[in-house]
């Protein structure tokens, strides 16, 4: 009732909502207190976060956008394991952007994002917008790094170090489009036909 709830002001208010979701210990929750100083539990343990949480993030154009924690995803999760995590995604099933974080310095990362997508196409949100975030990159040597860089949808990013996290915030500007698609500007152009049809 309470995610309910809380979907129904942000559909209310028009804010837009980016969901981070990935592989378990690839930096989620880390990412999240990162940009938005959230202090939400960050342990290098499985399922260190159960439940989701959302916190405020403003944007470098200004827009302030929900951000939402999930779950971390594992490989051959059981089945009664995984119908009890579906509810903690409802809330990402409303997300305009979907950002998958991978911990690029792990042996198996691209295990991992295969299992992250199969993941997400059983829950439904395949379909959404995605952008790939490629994580801990501190720990890569230098020829990792660039060839990291250089692949398409996707950024590059050490979720300790705030300063990595400029240019993936500039993406999800982009990613979400311009500002003039927004309630509040459509709100404010209306008294135009009322003025003319008084004139």
């Amino acid at each position: 009732k309470k995610r309910a709830e809380r979907r129904r002001r942000r559909d209310q208010s028009g804010v837009r909502v980016v969901a981070i979701v990935g592989y378990t210990n690839a930096g989620k929750s880390t990412l999240l207190n990162t940009l938005t100083d959230a202090g939400v539990l960050a342990e290098d343990k499985l399922f260190a976060t159960l439940d989701t949480r959302a916190r405020r993030l403003h944007l470098p154009d200004g827009r302030e956008v929900v951000l939402i924690d999930t779950v971390g995803f594992i490989r051959d999760m059981p089945e009664g394991l995984f119908a009890a995590f579906r509810a903690t995604f409802e809330e990402a099933a409303e997300a305009d952007l979907v950002l998958q974080v991978v911990d690029a310095s792990d042996p198996e990362h691209a295990e991992h994002e295969r299992t992250t997508a199969a993941l997400l196409d059983e829950l439904d949100l395949s379909g959404l917008p995605r952008l790939t975030v490629y994580n801990k990159l501190d720990r890569l040597e230098p020829a990792e790094r660039d060839a990291l860089e250089r692949l398409p949808d996707s950024a590059t990013i050490s979720a300790l170090c705030k300063d990595t996290t400029l240019s993936l915030l500039r993406r999800v500007s982009a990613l979400l489009g311009s500002r003039e698609a927004e309630p509040l500007i459509e709100e404010e152009a209306e008294p135009a036909p009322r003025e003319q049809a008084e004139a």
